[in-house]
C-alpha cells in the first residue's frame, strides 16, 4: 500500500465527484485527502489517497470514470496536514520573514523549485509547470512544479501569500478613483457602501426597464432593502459605485460565492452612460478586487440578448457558454487575464 496524490480534470456535472471517488474505492482506495480548484477548461478534483493499487491502474479507473488529464504521483503522510492549517503556519512565517518569499511559496504549493526572478518579465511559451508571482514591477518569484501542472486556482494563492511580504497600501485616496471616460466626461468610482442608499434608488428609478431587465433577468422597479444591505456587506462582496454631479450612473458588484475560488459581479449603468467605456472601467476594477481577494477566476450570468455585456466581457478575454435555460449565457473571466493590465 502507498499514498499517492491523484489530480483530474472533470466536468461541472452532478455526481461527477461521485463517480471519481467510487472508482478509487473499487480499488481499494482510501480519500485522506481533497480538495477541489478551479482551472481553463473545467474543475480539478484532488485526492490524496491510500491505495494498493499500481497508478497506472488508478490512472485508467479514473478516465473510465469521466476523469481527464489523469495524473497520479507518489505521496507522503506529511502531506495529510489540514491544508488551511498549513496555509496559516506559513502565512506566519511569512510575517516574520518576508525575505524567504520564494522558499515559503514552493512550500504552499510543494514546488520543486522556487527563485526571484529580477528584470522585465520574460515572455515565452506558455508552461503550465512554471508559475510566475509578481511582487514588484519589477521583480517575481518563479516557481517550477514537473509533475503536477499549476492551476488557476493555486496562481490565485500564490499571488495572495505574495502579498502578504509587501507592504501596506497607502491609505487616503485609495478609496477613490478617477476615470475619464470615451466622451471625456469623468466618474469618480468608489467603494458602495449605505450612504449612497438614496442615490442607487434614483439611478434605478432612472435606468430604462431593459436596463434593469439585463442586470435582474426582471424590470426590477427598485432594488429591495436586503438586496441593497446584502451588496453593502463587505463579508458577501465587493460593490462599486461610479458617480458624476451628484448622482450615481453605473454600479458594479462583485459578489462571493461558495465554490472555490469564484466569485461572480454584475452591472447596471444608467442608459445615457452607456457605450462610453464606463462599463468596461469597472468591470477590470471587480477583476483585480477579486485577484487581490484570492479568486482565481470571475464569472457573469447574462441574459442572451444582453449584446453589450457579451461585447464587453469578450474583450476582457472571457469565454462564453450557455447554460442549460438557452436564454441565459454564461461568461468565465479567469483573473490573470487583466494581470498585466
Amino acid at each position: 500500500m502507498g499514498f499517492l496524490r491523484i489530480r483530474t480534470t472533470v466536468d461541472e456535472r452532478p455526481g461527477r465527484l461521485a463517480s471519481l471517488a467510487s472508482a478509487l474505492a473499487a480499488r481499494g482506495g482510501n480519500i485522506l485527502g481533497l480538495s477541489v480548484q478551479s482551472d481553463t477548461d473545467g474543475t480539478v478534483d484532488e485526492f490524496v489517497a491510500d491505495i494498493p493499487a499500481h497508478p497506472e491502474t488508478v490512472r485508467e479507473a479514473l478516465e473510465a470514470a469521466g476523469g481527464r488529464r489523469v495524473q497520479v504521483v507518489p505521496a507522503t503522510a506529511h502531506e495529510l496536514t489540514d491544508e488551511p492549517t498549513r496555509a496559516l503556519l506559513l502565512a506566519s512565517r511569512l510575517r516574520t520573514m518576508p525575505w524567504r518569499l520564494p522558499e515559503l511559496l514552493a512550500e504552499l504549493l510543494r514546488a520543486d523549485d522556487a527563485r526571484w526572478v529580477y528584470g522585465e518579465a520574460v515572455s515565452d511559451l506558455p508552461d503550465p509547470t512554471r508559475l510566475v508571482v509578481p511582487v514588484a514591477p519589477k521583480r517575481s518569484v518563479r516557481l517550477r512544479r514537473a509533475e503536477l501542472p499549476f492551476t488557476l486556482t493555486e496562481a490565485a494563492r500564490a499571488a495572495a501569500f505574495a502579498r502578504l511580504a509587501q507592504p501596506a497600501a497607502e491609505q487616503g485616496g485609495a478609496s477613490e478613483r478617477g476615470v475619464k471616460l470615451a466622451d471625456g466626461a469623468e466618474v469618480a468610482v468608489r467603494p458602495l457602501t449605505s450612504i449612497y442608499r438614496e442615490a442607487v434608488r434614483d439611478l434605478h428609478d432612472r435606468c430604462s426597464p431593459e436596463s434593469r431587465r439585463f442586470r435582474y433577468f426582471t424590470s426590477m422597479p427598485a432594488l429591495p432593502p436586503r438586496m441593497f444591505d446584502r451588496l453593502c456587506d463587505r463579508s458577501r462582496g465587493y460593490s462599486l459605485v461610479a458617480g458624476h454631479d451628484g448622482q450615481v450612473v453605473g454600479m458594479a458588484n462583485l459578489m462571493f460565492t461558495p465554490d472555490p475560488g469564484i466569485a461572480e459581479m454584475a452591472f447596471l449603468v444608467e442608459d445615457r452612460w452607456q457605450g462610453h467605456g464606463l462599463g468596461t472601467a469597472m468591470a477590470r476594477m471587480l477583476v483585480r478586487a477579486a485577484r487581490d481577494l484570492g479568486y482565481a477566476e470571475v464569472r457573469a450570468t447574462m441574459l442572451a440578448d444582453n449584446v453589450r455585456m457579451r461585447r464587453l466581457l469578450i474583450s476582457l478575454g472571457a469565454t462564453l457558454a450557455y447554460t442549460e435555460d438557452p436564454g441565459v449565457v454564461e461568461a468565465r473571466l479567469p483573473v490573470g487575464a487583466l494581470a498585466s493590465a
